[in-house]
């Protein structure tokens, strides 16, 4: 596929991989920095080959080119109100076969104190794991991490799965919500 290409000629590599009979998981994206995450993640997931959706702003959406991005598999997310979004969501993941989808828990490009809590109470009503990924441009690399069930403890899977994980990707120590949920750790 030509954007496997594209990923591999400008040098990008995977780092981990998301197993094979995982058939349902969030994959959560961080930290969400730039307009360069968006097409590299679309690149990245032809390189991973699975069918992976994603969630993203409804603004995305919108005419003149909001059809592209439902051809690249997105749904759109209206942030302005509640939807029930994340029951909606549990229920579908309970109902699907499979159900891979990406979306960036900060919700912006911005340096936010907290994560949105959505893709955690997501993957926890619908009991799928959470795959934490992250863009290393440093070198290249799309990270992919292991995935992990979450506890029903928003704040405690963030230390003890997000934290250790983010360290390690540059760019995302200065990301505020890294320092809230690592609390002791810088």
């Amino acid at each position: 596929m030509i954007l496997r290409f594209i990923f591999r000629l400008f040098g990008w590599q995977l780092a981990g991989q998301v197993p094979d009979d995982l058939k349902k998981a969030v994959i959560a994206v961080c930290p969400h920095s730039t307009w360069k995450d968006f097409p590299l993640g679309i690149c990245a997931r032809a390189a991973i080959n699975r069918k992976i959706g994603y969630l993203g702003k409804a603004e995305l959406f919108k005419p003149p080119f909001g059809f592209i991005f439902r051809l690249l598999g997105g749904t759109p997310v209206e942030r302005s109100n509640k939807h029930n979004m994340v029951d909606n969501y549990a229920k579908a993941i309970k109902n699907a076969d499979e159900m891979l989808f990406a979306l960036a828990p900060e919700g912006t490009r911005k340096n936010v104190d907290k994560l949105r809590t959505g893709f955690y109470f997501m993957a926890n009503a619908g009991e799928i794991p959470i795959i934490p990924v992250g863009f290393d441009f440093s070198v290249k690399k799309v990270i992919i991490g292991e995935p992990f069930i979450t506890s029903g403890d928003f704040e405690k899977d963030m230390q003890k799965y997000f934290v250790p994980f983010f360290t390690k990707i540059p760019g995302a120590r200065e990301k505020k919500w890294l320092i809230n949920y690592g609390k002791g750790i810088f």
